[in-house]
């Protein structure tokens, strides 16, 4: 029996990653609840369980008297003294307590404490497991539609796509592999309830963070981003090596890097403009390849005029 055990707890540390100490605890927690359900009360349970064989013993602290009046905290001197002894009034016996002892109910309410704790700790796993994930990008594979919304099978659970953080046209097929922004993780009685975002402008920064090395490491940073998802994302980036061509870096040989993107996004174009602290001149970048005359910006309204030829414009 307590080799099953042995192998059962090993089983469950393995696969849904529970420490065999948690597993230990819970079921001394459960022997000492079935020792409460049968006896009235537990007080003075104590469990001994060996964690390397996972061999057991459950005893009763009785206070030795010579008239019994509580069965389950006194052990009369005669009962006493036929254990050891050496006992005497007012000592301290540890009487064990044999499980066949306990009744069926009390057995299957000290199984239900222990598939209980199980069900708690494999939620809690899975909770810091994808929390850790939490604004950041991962791939989920397509589930199903669940009305406008999609299912996102994450590895352990399901993430949820709703509608408003699906970029508009944008299908998905069964089996489909995508790139998704983790928006919140959040803990529930059913396990980690998962809001992810194909529209979100980190989804952008993060793709381009995973692909270009230079941005992974710092030496360009993505000062700004402006999306608008599924027709145009416009990305300011800087240098902090003079060395190191920002914009170069990101578009990447023959435009390979930012292709990997935009393929991503399903052919969202992409532009990549310098960064400047000067909010005309940052302007100017993002207008660009239009030809611009004047930018008269305003700092505290946060808006800007802007003057192009004539020719320039467009609806």
């Amino acid at each position: 029996m307590n080799n099953e055990l042995l192998e059962a707890l090993n089983i469950l540390e393995k696969e849904k990653n529970i420490s065999k100490d948690t597993l230990l605890e819970a079921i001394e927690q459960s022997l000492i609840q079935a020792c409460k359900n049968h006896f009235g009360k537990a007080d003075n349970v104590k469990v001994s369980i060996n964690p390397d064989t996972c061999e057991y013993h459950v005893f009763m602290e009785k206070t030795v008297v010579e008239k019994v009046e509580d069965s389950v905290m006194e052990i009369s001197l005669v009962n006493a003294m036929m254990i050891d002894s050496k006992y005497d009034i007012g000592d301290i016996v540890n009487v064990e307590v044999k499980s066949k002892e306990f009744g069926r109910i009390a057995t299957q309410n000290a199984k239900n404490v222990i598939l209980q704790k199980i069900r708690e700790e494999e939620r809690k796993v899975l909770f810091n497991q994808y929390y850790g994930k939490e604004k950041d990008v991962v791939t989920g594979i397509v589930q199903r539609y669940l009305g406008k919304n999609v299912s996102i099978n994450m590895g352990k659970v399901d993430a949820i796509l709703n509608e408003n953080e699906m970029v508009k046209g944008e299908v998905f097929k069964p089996t489909e592999r995508i790139k998704v922004y983790v928006l919140e993780v959040k803990d529930t009685p059913k396990g980690p309830k998962i809001l992810v975002s194909r529209t979100h402008p980190e989804l952008v920064k993060r793709l381009f963070e995973s692909e270009v090395t230079e941005v992974k490491d710092g030496t360009v940073e993505i000062k700004s981003i402006a999306r608008e998802a599924g027709s145009r994302t416009k990305i300011a980036v800087w240098s902090n090596n003079s060395d190191v061509d920002p914009v170069g870096a990101c578009v990447g040989l023959n435009g390979a890097r930012v292709n990997t993107i935009v393929n991503e996004l399903r052919g969202e174009k992409i532009d990549i403009i310098n960064w400047d602290e000067n909010p005309a001149i940052l302007i100017e970048n993002a207008l660009s390849p239009a030809k611009v005359i004047s930018v008269i910006a305003d700092n505290d309204e946060k808006t800007a005029k802007v003057v192009v030829p004539d020719y320039q414009l467009s609806l």
